[in-house]
């Protein structure tokens, strides 16, 4: 019942009814990415959707996906066979909040020192 009412009323944990109730109505299936996310276009405005595969999380969606999802390209990636540019990375998924996270030297949570000032920085003391 838990998860009957999660899928009615929540989108983090995934679709909810109404968005697959709506996909299902109006939706056209353009394609999907490495990922299993699957993207759709609105055939009564100018709208496209992702369903994601698993919970939904924004920086699942590669850069060619994430372009035609945000109208920077009207060709869908999987028809256009999308090459990235040689200055993008590879896809990663955003590890803010977990273990794996970025924390740089001087953080509370790594155990590196922050590194020296250069010299040309005072600090503010009040009078």
């Amino acid at each position: 019942m838990k998860q009957f009412l999660t899928e009615i009323f929540s989108w983090w944990s995934g679709n909810t009814w109404g968005t697959r109730l709506w996909i299902k109505r109006f939706g056209q299936y353009v394609g999907s990415d490495e990922f299993g996310n699957r993207y759709y276009q609105d055939t009564k405005a100018d709208r496209r959707y992702v369903t994601y595969n698993g919970p939904a999380d924004a920086s699942t969606i590669p850069p060619g996906w994430y372009g035609w999802m945000h109208h920077r390209s009207n060709v869908v990636p999987s028809e256009a066979k999308y090459e990235p540019h040689p200055w993008e990375k590879p896809h990663q998924k955003n590890l803010t909040g977990t273990a794996a996270a970025y924390r740089p030297d001087g953080s509370l949570l790594n155990k590196g020192e922050r590194p020296r000032v250069t010299g040309d920085y005072q600090a503010w003391s009040p009078e």
